[in-house]
């Protein structure tokens, strides 16, 4: 064989081999990625928190815990679905991690109303977390704990196993940050203003910081 020919057969090797390395790592890289499924009442509301949170890659607004595929933001808040609001929560483990995603979410609700939450009050506006295996369940049963010592109060908020979760409508996804308009009782409004607006009269903020004080996550942020 030339030399020239074996010198080029050593380089495309060394090439794929060299590819499939990147390729593996970038693979390995997606993969450390882990989701965190919660409910925490308004879903807009809750993946405007999140999203701010270092080492978080992505919110979605969606449903989980009910009996009924796919359904829509109509069907879940008329009731019947079971279903929760909920946030599916893909973050790095690296950066931040599940446990202190489970704290920072109860000191961002009120985890002691079983109805619901701030102004909104029905089976799809109250609080859980959805576990996917028993080290998670564990860990949320630990930050569950944590957080009623440090409230010193009953937390209600339940660890339940996680289900499908289902992305709502493409209009709820980032809707507190969307300036496309929206008719409230205010006018005319963006979405980021309508949200904003929401948040402040639903009483979300003022009742956080009520119960967390200073420890309240989010609050006014």
């Amino acid at each position: 064989m030339p030399q020239t020919l074996q010198n080029l057969k050593t380089l495309t090797l060394m090439l794929a081999i060299l590819f499939g390395v990147s390729v593996n790592c970038s693979t390995a890289k997606a993969a450390a990625l882990e989701k965190a499924v919660l409910a925490g009442g308004c879903f807009w509301c809750v993946e405007a928190d999140f999203e701010k949170v270092p080492g978080v890659k992505e919110v979605v607004s969606g449903f989980t815990g009910g009996t009924v595929a796919d359904p829509s933001y109509k069907q879940v808040v008329r009731g019947g679905t079971g279903h929760f609001e909920a946030v599916e929560i893909t973050y790095d483990p690296e950066v931040v991690s599940y446990d202190t995603l489970l704290s920072l979410f109860f000191r961002s609700v009120d985890p002691t109303d079983a109805y619901g939450q701030f102004c909104d009050k029905g089976d799809s506006y109250r609080t859980a977390i959805f576990v996917s295996d028993p080290a998670e369940k564990d860990i949320a049963e630990q930050a569950r704990a944590n957080a009623e010592a440090a409230l010193g109060k009953p937390i209600v908020t339940p660890i339940l196993p996680a289900g499908p979760f289902y992305p709502a409508e493409s209009y709820h996804q980032d809707y507190y940050k969307k300036d496309d308009l929206v008719l409230t009782r205010f006018g005319p409004k963006t979405k980021a203003e309508a949200y904003k607006r929401y948040r402040d009269a639903c009483g979300r903020d003022q009742r956080v910081r009520q119960l967390w004080g200073s420890a309240a996550a989010f609050a006014g942020s």
